[in-house]
C-alpha cells in the first residue's frame, strides 16, 4: 500500500476516516453489543420467571377439593320437575336458585335454553328447596352457594371422582320426616356463632345473627340411571371413605348453604314441607359437559380450592 504524507492531516487514518470517528464508532459499537447481550440475557431470563410464576402461586393453593357456584334466588312456585314432571301446582310451594325458567314442565331441553341467575353463568343447573315462611311471610335466602367437594372420601378415590352426567336428577333430605333423626341429613345453624349447636330442626339463632341451612347430597352414582322412582336409589352415601360396590362412579359432593335473614324464636318458623327437619334439596344438573369436566379435573381430582370461575 502506498502511503501520501501530503494527504494527512495528523487526523486521518487509512481509507481517510478521522481517527476521533473511528474511536467514537468503535466505542458506539461497544455498547450496542453490551445493551444487546443484556437484553438477550433478559430475554433468556424472562421465560425462567415466568416459568418459576406458576411454582410460586402453587405454593399457595390451599388443598381443599372445591369448586362452586354462587346462584342467587329467581322465583317461588308450587313446582317440582322431579318428584312431579308434567304437573304445573302438584306440589308445596319450592324456592328455586339459578336456571330462571324451572316449572313443572322443565326438562333438560327447555333448560338448557334458559337464562341463569348463577356466578359463573354457564352453571344453567336448578337446585330448588321448601319455601321458608316467617309466620305467614315468606323468607328467601341472601347467601346461596353450592359447593361441589370432593370431601367424604379417600384422597384416591377423590382423584377417580367423575363430573355429574348431563342431566342427571336428585333429592336429598327427607320431605315426609316426622322427627329431627327420621332419615333426614339436613342440618341448621347461625353464621358466625359456633355456640349454637346445629341441629336437624331450626335453632334460636342470636339478634343480628342469620340462619343457616346446610345440605349434603349423595357422591356415589350407580353408573346408568339419571333418576330413579323415590329419585334418591340411583346415588348413595360413600361408605368408609369409598362408594359402595351398587354405586361404583364417586362424583362430586354438592353441598347446598343457604343463609337466611331471619333469627329468635324459631317457633314462628316453618317450611313448605313442614318443620326444620323435612328441609330437602332438589338438583337438576344442567352444567356444560366441558364445563364441568374441566372442573372436576383441575379443582377435585387435583385437590385444588377453586373459586366460581374454576381456578384456584
Amino acid at each position: 500500500m502506498l502511503f501520501f504524507p501530503h494527504r494527512r492531516t495528523g487526523e486521518e487514518t487509512h481509507r481517510g476516516t478521522p481517527r476521533r470517528y473511528r474511536t467514537a464508532a468503535l466505542v458506539a459499537a461497544a455498547l450496542a453489543l453490551s445493551f444487546l447481550q443484556a437484553t438477550n440475557g433478559n430475554a433468556s431470563a424472562g421465560p425462567t420467571t415466568a416459568a418459576a410464576a406458576p411454582t410460586a402461586s402453587r405454593a399457595d393453593v390451599v388443598r381443599v377439593a372445591e369448586f362452586l357456584a354462587e346462584c342467587p334466588y329467581t322465583h317461588r312456585a308450587p313446582d317440582d320437575p322431579i318428584v312431579f314432571p308434567g304437573l304445573p301446582g302438584a306440589s308445596h310451594m319450592h324456592s328455586f336458585f339459578g336456571n330462571d325458567s324451572t316449572n313443572g314442565n322443565s326438562d333438560l331441553a327447555s333448560l338448557e335454553k334458559a337464562r341463569t341467575s348463577c356466578a359463573p353463568d354457564t352453571d344453567l343447573s336448578s337446585y330448588w328447596v321448601p319455601t321458608l315462611y316467617d309466620g305467614a311471610k315468606e323468607v328467601e335466602p341472601t347467601g346461596t352457594t353450592f359447593y361441589y367437594l370432593g370431601e367424604g372420601v379417600r384422597d384416591d378415590v377423590i382423584r377417580r371422582i367423575q363430573p355429574f352426567p348431563r342431566g342427571l336428577r336428585i333429592v336429598a333430605g327427607n320431605a315426609k320426616a316426622t322427627g329431627p333423626d327420621d332419615n333426614t341429613i339436613s342440618r341448621w345453624s347461625c353464621l358466625h356463632h359456633g355456640e349454637v349447636n346445629p341441629s336437624h330442626d331450626f335453632v334460636n339463632c342470636p339478634a343480628g345473627a342469620m340462619l343457616e341451612s346446610y345440605l349434603d347430597f349423595p357422591q356415589c352414582w350407580n353408573g346408568r340411571d339419571l333418576d330413579s322412582a323415590d329419585h334418591k336409589s340411583h346415588m348413595a352415601y360413600p361408605v368408609g371413605g369409598d362408594c359402595p360396590s351398587t354405586h361404583p362412579v364417586p362424583v362430586p359432593k354438592l353441598r347446598q348453604v343457604l343463609r337466611y335473614p331471619v333469627n329468635g324464636d324459631p317457633a314462628r318458623l316453618r317450611l313448605a314441607s313442614g318443620r326444620g327437619y323435612t328441609m330437602h334439596g332438589d338438583f337438576f344438573n344442567v352444567w356444560p359437559e366441558a364445563e364441568m369436566a374441566q372442573r372436576v379435573r383441575d379443582c377435585i381430582n387435583a385437590i385444588v380450592k377453586c373459586g366460581a370461575d374454576g381456578t384456584p
